[in-house]
């Protein structure tokens, strides 16, 4: 994220000057915030995961939604663009440029982002009561860390890692693998 000029504007500003603008923001209690460009393997493993998931949920009712749909957190003032996000939720059928019912959300990391999507942004998005999963996919070596709330509301970390693992997404009974997921990837060198 890219910090714009801290101008106050309310959820219904923000929504309608997003619908025209030529870049993304994400929105923080009342502030807009530019998002950066993306690199090529964050790019390709986003678009990998997309396509094995829209095929999955096909006619499940579910609908995945990739980089460009924003998540809303009402309760927190706050608007994301998750790269990846699932919502088998039919009030989400309702808002057409936000959902607010997910049920898994996934974020490719990179160098830029990733203390946020570990940090505040994974603690916003606890508050979201439909949320089953969060997981983080990482852009240098094959590792998926899975973090799924169990029965208690705790979250929990399951981690997928190696070239030969499969991983799962227990929110829509899902299986891949990190050979499907990291299909074309040329790993960035560690930075």
């Amino acid at each position: 994220m890219v910090a714009s000029p801290q101008i106050y504007i309310t959820p219904e500003e923000y929504l309608e000057l997003e619908e025209n603008s030529p870049v993304k923001h994400e929105y923080i209690d009342g502030y807009i915030y530019a998002m950066a460009g993306a690199f090529d393997p964050h790019v390709t493993i986003a678009g990998n995961l997309f396509t094995l998931l829209r095929n999955h949920v096909r006619g499940s009712g579910c609908r995945v939604y990739i980089s460009d749909m924003k998540a809303r957190i009402e309760s927190l003032n706050r608007f994301f663009y998750p790269d990846i996000m699932v919502t088998c939720d039919q009030r989400d059928q309702e808002t057409p440029g936000y959902k607010r019912f997910p049920c898994l959300i996934i974020e490719v990391l990179s160098d830029s982002t990733e203390g946020f999507d570990r940090g505040d942004k994974f603690i916003d998005y606890q508050t979201l009561e439909s949320l089953q999963e969060y997981i983080l996919i990482n852009t240098k070596k094959p590792r998926v860390e899975c973090f799924r709330r169990n029965d208690e509301g705790l979250w929990v970390l399951q981690s997928y890692a190696g070239e030969q693992a499969s991983f799962q997404l227990h929110s829509i009974n899902f299986e891949g693998t990190m050979t499907q997921l990291y299909e074309d990837v040329n790993f960035l060198p560690p930075g």
